[in-house]
């Protein structure tokens, strides 16, 4: 299973230490060394588990909308943009520790726009996050469309990753960034898109379709 680069920060200095632990186990025989090293295989083993990155495979279908992360549809309901009174879709995905939690591009397009936002830190599955909470959103253009996608920062999660910025392009699927434990995704696409997806459904980033555009 393929790691995700941004886990080494992490996993590297904690397997070092649990090495070290196990060790020192071996030497002395203390219990309290047994207590700290089962302690630091259970983090090891969840943050191997959190950084993993698996291989997708992305449908070659046109006109698709594929999900940003994996997690569970917490939320699908109707949005107007505030600025353009366009109306909109938005579908919320929350994301558990236990998800992976790299983030992938809906369509192919265009980097139009990236902006970051400081907020709070509220539970990812509560629908205040999606204005509240810490969040970066990238805005894609496929020439035709427009989607938006917000990575939002969650109770535990304190760092956004994104690699995307304006101007870049992106191929369907592409990997663009991670939230590091637990967060919530949310992506707003046209009225019209024929949704493929509902509420308290399980999806993948990258594989699972989100819907299809006119």
């Amino acid at each position: 299973m393929k790691l995700a680069p941004e886990g080494s920060i992490i996993i590297y200095p904690l397997t070092i230490t649990w090495v070290l632990g196990i060790i020192a186990v071996y030497v002395y025989s203390w219990d309290s060394l047994y207590i700290v090293s089962g302690v630091l295989s259970i983090l090891l083993i969840f943050c191997l588990n959190f950084f993993r990155d698996p291989k997708r495979i992305v449908s070659k279908q046109d006109n698709l909308i594929l999900s940003p992360a994996d997690g569970k549809i917490i939320k699908i309901s109707d949005f107007e943009d505030p600025k353009s009174g366009e109306k909109l879709k938005l579908i919320s995905i929350f994301l558990s520790v236990f998800n992976v939690h790299v983030n992938r591009i809906q369509i192919a397009g265009k980097i139009e726009a990236k902006r970051s936002n400081k907020g709070k830190f509220l539970n990812a599955a509560n629908h205040k996050a999606s204005l509240d909470n810490e969040q970066n959103a990238i805005l894609l253009n496929n020439g035709s469309v427009k989607i938006l996608v917000k990575q939002i920062a969650g109770l535990i999660a304190r760092r956004i990753v994104c690699y995307a910025k304006e101007g870049d392009d992106y191929q369907l699927g592409q990997r663009f960034g991670l939230i590091r434990f637990g967060s919530r995704t949310d992506i707003f696409v046209p009225e019209g898109t024929e949704l493929k997806v509902k509420k308290d459904d399980i999806v993948s980033g990258g594989s699972s379709i989100i819907g299809y555009l006119k």
